[in-house]
């Protein structure tokens, strides 16, 4: 990302202010409340960053919990920055739960292993590292591909604009922008599409049109729309709801660990969430439960399900490591919270 100065203050005031002056996303979303009726809170996050081919301060979204919290020191968030960074004919062999990277391959090596040596490579490693039986080993590749921060970085402000001028805290737009379609428009092959990654059937509850003809979802602000009025609408309200079966309050929307849940509501479901919180029932709001979301796996909460909200937290930090002013004017002092061992799959 390009070069940054940042000047705290000033920028988060004239971000959130700046934000009214486009009508074109507020005459499709009339219903909306005016800016001046949304939380100020929107824009605690929201800074400013000098972009030397505009001349121009965009808006950026930085996460100082992300650093108080310690979460960049987590094995896991660790892992997956590497991944981010190394190229797609190298892979990373590790033990699931740890993160533990036992070997760096070049994928053709490992392609070329025959299933019972790969299995007698795995079970090399449980002896070696005294894990049970059971115990996932697993070959990851490179995936600096498709996280083309430089690209994405572009639709920050954007984004961030968008949201806010639907009513939502503008994290989320960021969050979804750095992990979705980072690289470029593409289908998964679940059938999602876009910037936000929408499935037909959401776009349309939200207005798009999706038919052999057109597919808005490939326009960006009325992608945003949709996207933020299923975080509204759908995402924090089941993660509210969920909360309240689990009798945990006090806890504030703001908080990284809310945030965390509702983008794994977002990408998952909120029944598929709800499913896996249910089965370990835990008793207070924080890290600890998105930590144990990390482990849990119910017959739709998996892998991908799992790994989500950790690639939201490496994709953050990879970000803000583009922007090392950032880091030098924004990083609160270390403080002497442990940061635990977490487990994880893949």
């Amino acid at each position: 990302m390009y070069r940054t100065l940042l000047i705290a203050s000033l920028l988060i005031s004239s971000a959130c202010s700046a934000l009214g002056t486009d009508d074109t996303l507020a005459k499709k979303t009339a219903s909306a409340p005016a800016l001046s009726e949304r939380p100020r809170e929107y824009c605690k996050n929201v800074v400013g960053v000098f972009n030397p081919a505009t001349k121009c301060n965009e808006n950026y979204i930085f996460d100082h919990s992300l650093y108080r919290l310690r979460v960049d020191t987590l094995a896991q968030i660790r892992f997956w920055r590497q991944v981010m960074n190394t190229c797609e004919d190298t892979a990373f062999i590790c033990v699931a739960n740890s993160r533990d990277i036992i070997q760096k391959i070049h994928i053709k090596d490992w392609n070329l292993k025959s299933d019972s040596l790969k299995k007698w490579y795995r079970d090399s490693v449980r002896f070696a590292k005294n894990l049970d039986s059971s115990s996932r080993i697993l070959v990851t590749a490179g995936k600096k591909f498709f996280y083309d921060f430089d690209k994405t970085s572009l639709n920050f402000q954007r984004g961030i604009h968008c949201f806010i001028e639907n009513g939502v805290d503008p994290w989320y737009a960021q969050a979804i922008l750095l992990i979705e379609s980072p690289n470029k428009l593409q289908k998964s092959n679940v059938g999602a599409y876009g910037s936000f990654q929408l499935m037909k059937d959401v776009a349309r509850m939200y207005g798009l049109k999706v038919n052999k003809h057109v597919d808005e979802r490939a326009n960006f602000d009325r992608s945003a729309y949709a996207a933020s009025s299923l975080i509204k609408y759908i995402c924090i309200p089941r993660a509210r709801k969920m909360l309240d079966s689990l009798k945990i309050t006090n806890y504030h929307e703001e908080e990284l660990w809310f945030r965390l849940l509702v983008m794994h509501v977002y990408h998952a479901g909120a029944y598929n969430v709800q499913k896996a919180l249910f089965s370990f029932n835990p008793t207070e709001g924080n890290m600890d439960l998105i930590y144990t979301l990390w482990r849990t796996t119910t017959a739709r909460f998996k892998s991908a399900s799992q790994n989500y909200s950790q690639l939201v937290l490496a994709a953050m930090l990879e970000m803000d490591d583009r922007n090392p002013q950032l880091l030098k004017d924004f990083i609160p002092s270390p403080t002497a919270d442990a940061v635990k061992s977490v487990g994880s799959s893949d």
